[in-house]
């Protein structure tokens, strides 16, 4: 199993950087996963802003040369695992953006005249790890369990994955957070995972 991780925090000193260790570690010490890749959009210095005009047209986005590498990276992956903070009830911007740029028509999904297109990422399975100063529950009860509903149904499920499992950590800034706790179970679960 080949693991692809985007990790999408500006600072390396923050606990989602620590979830990121952990899940490189767990994943390490696992004999099923092959190999491992991390994409740190922040360090990458990707670039999120879509650009429309006459030379950049939105039908040729899934062939832009500047994301050929990124194509890649996708493709390869057997699991793709997400990283990121819960800011305003939602994934940072600069995710949202590397989704909008990515996840393209005849690169991620294809039209084929129906009410849903054909999802061209089946197979790929997802993780996504996200952190939040707000209580666990509040995103469920508040916004309607929006970031899920974003991140499994409007996203994954669209391209074609299928399989998506959430980590999903409320009172993070909290010292009763149970950070320790909570970074053992990713670890736990990128330890043992078979696919």
């Amino acid at each position: 199993m080949n693991l692809l991780v985007i990790y999408t925090h500006p600072n390396h000193q923050s606990l989602s950087y620590a979830f990121l260790q952990r899940t490189l570690q767990g994943g390490g010490e696992n004999a099923a996963i092959s190999d491992i890749k991390v994409l740190d959009l922040y360090e990458e210095g990707f670039d999120p802003v879509l650009v429309f005009n006459q030379e950049r047209r939105r039908r040729d986005m899934h062939k832009e040369p500047s994301l050929e590498l990124y194509r890649e990276q996708l493709i390869w992956a057997d699991k793709i695992v997400f990283i990121y903070p819960i800011w305003w009830g939602r994934p940072p911007a600069m995710l949202l953006g590397y989704i909008d740029r990515m996840f393209a028509s005849g690169f991620a999904y294809r039209e084929k005249g129906g009410l849903l297109p054909e999802g061209l990422l089946k197979g790929k399975s997802a993780v996504c790890i996200s952190v939040m100063k707000g209580p666990a529950m509040y995103p469920f009860f508040w916004l309607n369990n929006a970031h899920k509903v974003l991140m499994r149904r409007v996203l994954l499920q669209f391209v074609g994955v299928r399989k998506v499992k959430f980590f999903e950590f409320g009172s993070m800034e909290s010292a009763k957070g149970r950070h320790q706790q909570k970074l053992e179970r990713v670890y736990r679960y990128f330890r043992t995972v078979k696919s």
